[in-house]
């Protein structure tokens, strides 16, 4: 028996809870009794998929059909991983230890570029073909994908069956209730993907061929006969009485995020032009008070969590945040329970919600500044002045802090030697301001952090066509940055330049990049976003052999006027929008926030009314 083999190595490898399942909440159901089976894979180990929101939500949706059986699988790490080949252990989930090969759904949540060698490698593992194409025509092993990475899914589209645009809650039943009444009737696997493309959020790649011109750019996308020719995201409308779990399930071991989490807003009213996260979950939508509070106390009382976090882009752009953290704040406190405040905004802090974060949280603040300088910052529409910078430190350093973390990035259009330095300026000017504060803690000094990441433009972004600085120009901007700061108060982080490279070369890529990650994966490339097993010279080797130059797609404006290799996925953000509030970056103005203007997205106008803040 499977169950027997794995059992008999746990012992050799670290952490061998990730693998047997078992745990507190996690579901099991009488499989002679179960219509359709759904694997739920995460593209990384066990300690920070368990983390994840969006597989805790539809984990426990789908698991409300009786019919229907959804299992969790993970990438399992190098040292079971060799143990699983050597001794013909297939990738398994959790709840059965049945191998995921037999399953009728093997579904992906797409959180990171870094994150698709490891796709094809679980595949492998399975037993399960790696290519779409070679799994013949049998309706079973539907390979599918989901999660903000698909916005641009084709660098994978090889690899998927169909990917899922959006929110998930309501097209994965939708998705798996066609299966379930074409696997009745017969059905193939070519006739089920072609009914699924006609369901709104669903992408089938193999529908759709892509053709070039000279210089390497996109001719024509052309669509089969019968599918859409433009796939619009999926998005759920009411948002307050969306499905939400009462109950995860508790791993065994600790996991990076080890807590309840409940969604407090989804999308963005910023409209940041580097943030592709604000853009492709608009529009804006929050859940009332009540909803969030009643969903913490389930959560924290049927797992036994003793914290809890408010999940959102922007916690603080709530419009009722201070009297949900009010009730929130009353009950965690009788309850003894943490309440962890991410995402907080520089330009609508204020002493009374120090006060509130300061009855759940008693370590350093963080805030994202972006840009070192007032003109970048208005280029990327930060819309946060150096002023408000300032007086946010200063309320916390009078409110007893002496820690702060500032988020900065590298790299960013029209960026100048100026505006690195003014990183350095900013920080120094924060370390200033503590020791002006009479009422400072004594014998306490201050830390200011500074973490400074690469510029990655992104798709369904106002700078999807800016190109990425090389890796000379950042190397360079990092050493003018470092030698700018003058105080070991003052700490400076900053990201490889040669991941960042990456992650833009797979967001932005199209089509012919399948091939380039099956030659890295095939050459032993996995776990790329962990500095111990990234090699990017292995992936640099496999663009060299399939004839690709990376700098095609990182290093070169993209112009507007092209068609880019996600321009027949439809996010309801127009392409107008992001050209205009590209050229208006050039010219460093800024938009207003959806609240106080509407800035014509586009929308409003897919969604056929106002949008939902």
């Amino acid at each position: 028996m499977l169950k027997n083999k794995i059992e008999k190595h746990l012992l050799s490898v670290q952490k061998p809870s990730r693998y047997i399942g078992g745990e507190v909440g996690s579901i099991i159901k009488d499989k002679e009794k179960v219509d359709v089976r759904f694997a739920f894979c995460f593209p990384d180990t066990y300690d920070i998929g368990m983390s994840h929101l969006g597989m805790k939500i539809l984990y426990s949706l789908i698991n409300e059909r009786e019919n229907y059986w959804c299992e969790r699988c993970f990438a399992p790490s190098e040292d079971f991983e060799t143990i699983m080949r050597e001794n013909e252990i297939p990738l398994y989930a959790l709840e059965s230890l049945d191998p995921i090969k037999d399953f009728d759904f093997i579904g992906f949540t797409m959180q990171y570029e870094l994150s698709y060698t490891n796709v094809l490698n679980m595949l492998d593992l399975a037993g399960i073909p790696v290519f779409a194409r070679d799994r013949g025509n049998e309706l079973t092993q539907i390979v599918c994908a989901g999660g903000p990475c698909v916005c641009n899914p084709e660098p994978l589209a090889d690899f998927f069956d169909l990917f899922i645009l959006g929110e998930g809650e309501e097209v994965n039943l939708e998705l798996m209730d066609l299966y379930h009444e074409m696997k009745q009737q017969g059905a193939s696997r070519t006739e089920f993907l072609r009914r699924a493309a006609n369901i709104e959020g669903i992408y089938v790649p193999s529908l759709y061929s892509f053709s070039y011109k000279e210089n390497g750019t996109i001719e024509s996308v052309t669509a089969a006969d019968g599918a859409p020719a433009t796939i619009r995201k999926r998005i759920i409308r009411d948002f307050d009485k969306v499905y939400y779990p009462d109950n995860f399930v508790v791993p065994f071991t600790e996991i990076v995020h080890d807590r309840a989490s409940v969604e407090v807003l989804r999308g963005c009213i910023r409209g940041c032009r580097f943030c592709q996260a604000g853009f492709i979950y608009r529009p804006f939508r929050e859940k009332s008070v009540d909803t969030i509070c009643s969903q913490t106390k389930a959560l924290c009382e049927n797992t036994g969590y003793d914290e809890v976090s408010l999940a959102s882009l922007s916690t603080s752009d709530h419009s009722e945040i201070d009297p949900m953290l009010s009730q929130l704040i009353d009950y965690t406190a009788d309850a003894r329970i943490n309440l962890s405040l991410p995402s907080l905004r520089v330009d609508n802090f204020s002493e009374e919600l120090l006060e509130k974060i300061k009855k759940v949280r008693k370590s350093g603040l963080t805030f994202a500044a972006e840009g070192g300088t007032q003109r970048l910052r208005n280029v990327i529409n930060k819309n946060v002045s150096e002023e408000e910078i300032i007086n946010t430190c200063r309320i916390a350093f009078q409110g007893g802090y002496s820690a702060v973390k500032l988020y900065f990035m590298m790299g960013l259009p029209t960026e100048t030697g100026e505006d690195i330095v003014g990183i350095a300026d900013l920080a120094q000017r924060i370390v200033d301001l503590y020791y002006e504060n009479e009422n400072r803690p004594k014998g306490r000094s201050v830390q200011v952090s500074v973490s400074v990441a690469t510029f990655v433009p992104k798709p369904f972004t106002p700078f999807q066509f800016e190109p990425q600085d090389t890796r000379e120009m950042i190397e360079h901007k990092q050493k003018l940055l470092m030698d700018s700061v003058k105080t070991k108060k003052i700490k400076v982080s900053y990201h490889n330049p040669d991941v960042s490279a990456l992650e833009v070369i797979l967001a932005k890529g199209d089509r012919r990049l399948c091939k380039a990650v099956y030659t890295a994966w095939k050459k032993g490339c996995k776990f790329d976003s962990w500095d111990e097993y990234f090699h990017y010279d292995k992936w640099l080797e496999a663009f060299e052999e399939c004839g690709i130059d990376p700098s095609f797609y990182a290093n070169r404006k993209f112009e507007f006027d092209e068609i880019l290799p996600w321009d027949h996925l439809d996010y309801l953000v127009s392409k107008e929008f992001l050209i205009r509030e590209n050229r208006t970056a050039h010219e460093a103005a800024t938009t207003p926030n959806c609240r106080q203007r509407c800035s014509g997205c586009g929308v409003n106008k897919a969604v056929g009314r106002e949008c939902f803040c």
